[in-house]
């Protein structure tokens, strides 16, 4: 049986997730602050995660970071607050979506599901196929490892699976909304600009090394290519 982890301090929220979580076939852990989500994560490795922004202790926002340095488990963080700040923050962090509180049950079981499908459908397999060098860059999706010049980028998954889509298709031109499809999924509820302040927060960390030979180009009122002169 899946696990699913819970981590909000308000009970009655853990409560009816965890009923809905086990109508959907999941085991719930449930924790009620930041230090015992992260406790619990590590006991269970979960494979889907629900975390609460405003959690006593340690916040979902540092939860999640943690999370990541460990693993690529889907992570969907549940926030009062709906601002393009909160939100773009938990992306940036590694986070797989974003709910905005007050919710349907129903729509974080919905959003549960897309998420995991997303995740099985870009989990790589063991491969030669999953190592991408082109220039100074490399690739490898297996370990979700992008390197410059031998440097390492501390990039979130979202972001290595951003560059591997557009690396893959060199002078390639995606829309937006190809680029949402793809990387977020169809039933993904957020909208064009998402990728937008995606791309501006990894060309902001690709752009501190030397990159000649290749760049993200924007392609005004169309979307997004990666150029290079490489054939």
């Amino acid at each position: 049986m899946q696990h699913i982890l819970i981590a909000d301090d308000n009970q009655d929220i853990t409560d009816i997730l965890a009923t809905y979580s086990r109508m959907e076939g999941f085991e719930p852990i449930v924790a009620g602050d930041g230090e015992e989500a992260i406790k619990k994560f590590l006991e269970y490795n979960p494979d889907v995660v629900l975390l609460d922004v405003m959690m006593p202790k340690e916040d979902g926002y540092e939860v999640c970071r943690k999370i990541r340095s460990k693993s690529n488990v889907p992570v969907i963080l549940i926030t009062a607050r709906g601002e393009d700040f909160d939100k773009i923050m938990g992306l940036d962090i590694g986070a797989d979506d974003y709910i905005v509180k007050p919710f349907s049950p129903r729509e974080v079981m919905a959003r549960v599901r897309a998420v995991m499908r997303r995740m099985a459908k870009t989990a790589p397999e063991a491969s030669a196929e999953n190592m991408l060098r082109v220039g100074n860059l490399e690739i490898n999706l297996e370990e979700y490892t992008l390197y410059i010049g031998g440097n390492k980028i501390a990039l979130t998954k979202k972001e290595i699976e951003t560059m591997w889509t557009l690396a893959t298709n060199p002078n390639k031109v995606f829309t937006r909304d190809n680029l949402l499809d793809s990387l977020w999924g169809f039933d993904y509820f957020g909208d064009s600009r998402t990728v937008d302040s995606h791309i501006k927060r990894l060309r902001s960390k690709l752009d501190n090394f030397d990159h000649d030979s290749w760049n993200i180009k924007t392609i005004w009122g169309v979307g997004y290519k990666f150029e290079t002169d490489e054939k």
